[in-house]
C-alpha cells in the first residue's frame, strides 16, 4: 500500500481527526469491509474512492454511528464512536455535517427552512440570528436569492448547493459528502467541487468525499484512499494515485474495462447454468 505523506499515521490523534483500525462490517452474509485501515488528517479534504458497492457509504455510516462495526474501531476526535452512549453520540454528531446522496432536502419546506432546520433543532439561537446565518450560508454557495424557493423548483446543481449549505450550517469540525457529484452536469460538478474545497479551507474544517468520480475528486482532495475487495489497497496524494502501479487502482483511475475490478457479480460459469437448464428440460415429466 502506498503511504500518505505527512500526517497519516493511524496512531496520532493530535494530527488525525479520524482513525479507522481493522474495520470489519457485513450486511448479513455479504462481507463488505474486511479490515479497513485509514486515517483522515485534521484540516484536510480526503477522498474515499472505489467502485459502486465497495463500502464507501458504509464507512460514513460507521463514522457517524449509524452502524456498529463487527470488529475493529472508528475513532473520531480521540473518541471511539461505537463505545459512546446516546448522549455522547448526539454531542459528537452535532459536530458533523452530512451532504447526502441526491441532496436529501426536505421536499415540503423552503430552501430557507431547510438551512434553518439544524439551527432550530440543535441550538437556542434567536430567529434573528438564524436569519443572518441562513443568508450567510446561502451566500457562500451563491444562492442567497433562493430563500423562498421549494426544492422541486431547484435544478440538480442548485439542490446540491443548498444541501451543501445545510451540511455546513453549524460550522461542523467534520463534513461528509456522499457522492456529491453524481448526476451533475460538468459545470455544476465543477462548482460543487470548488465549493467543497473553498468552504473547508475557510472554516478550518475537515472533509471526507465518498465518490466514484475520479477526475473531479483528485482535483480538490489533499489525500485519497482507494478501496477494493473490502480493504484499502492504496492511499496517497492525487499525484501518487494517478501514478500508482496497483492494477485495481490503475484500472479505476483510467476507467479501463478489463482488470481486477470485475464487471460481473460473482457467479458460477455461464456454461454451467446452460447445462443445468438443459438437464432440467431433458428430465421426463
Amino acid at each position: 500500500m502506498t503511504g500518505i505523506k505527512g500526517s497519516n499515521s493511524v496512531s496520532d490523534p493530535s494530527e488525525n481527526l479520524i482513525e479507522i483500525e481493522d474495520l470489519h462490517f457485513a450486511y448479513g452474509s455479504n462481507q463488505v469491509l474486511k479490515g479497513i485501515q485509514l486515517a483522515v488528517p485534521r484540516g484536510k479534504v480526503v477522498g474515499i474512492l472505489g467502485v459502486s458497492g465497495s463500502g464507501k457509504s458504509t464507512i460514513l455510516k460507521l463514522i457517524g454511528g449509524q452502524r456498529r462495526p463487527d470488529r475493529g474501531l472508528v475513532r473520531v476526535d480521540g473518541r471511539i464512536i461505537h463505545e459512546l452512549d446516546n448522549k455522547g453520540l448526539y454531542e459528537m454528531r452535532r459536530n458533523m455535517g452530512m451532504m447526502f446522496q441526491a441532496g436529501g432536502l426536505f421536499s415540503d419546506i423552503s430552501v430557507y427552512d431547510n438551512i434553518a432546520f439544524p439551527m432550530r433543532e440543535l441550538t437556542d439561537l434567536s430567529e434573528d440570528l438564524i436569519h443572518s446565518l441562513v443568508l450567510m450560508k446561502l451566500h457562500a454557495v451563491g444562492l442567497r436569492g433562493s430563500t423562498s424557493l421549494m426544492p422541486n423548483e431547484l435544478s440538480g446543481g442548485m439542490a446540491r448547493r443548498v444541501a451543501l449549505a445545510r451540511a455546513i450550517a453549524l460550522d461542523p469540525m467534520l463534513t461528509m459528502y456522499d457522492e456529491p457529484f453524481a448526476g451533475l452536469d460538468p459545470i455544476s460538478l465543477n462548482v460543487i467541487a470548488e465549493l467543497i474545497r473553498r468552504l473547508n479551507d475557510a472554516l478550518g474544517a475537515t472533509s471526507i468525499i465518498v465518490t466514484y468520480d475520479v477526475s473531479e475528486t483528485l482535483k480538490v482532495v489533499d489525500y485519497a484512499h482507494f478501496i477494493h475487495d473490502g480493504v484499502v489497497v492504496a492511499s496517497g496524494t492525487p499525484e501518487e494515485l494517478l501514478n500508482s502501479g496497483n492494477p485495481s487502482v490503475h484500472q479505476f483511475i483510467h476507467a479501463e474495462p478489463d482488470g481486477p475490478v470485475a464487471f460481473h457479480y460473482p457467479r458460477e460459469p455461464y456454461t454451467s447454468d446452460l447445462r443445468l437448464k438443459g438437464q432440467e428440460q431433458a428430465l421426463p415429466g
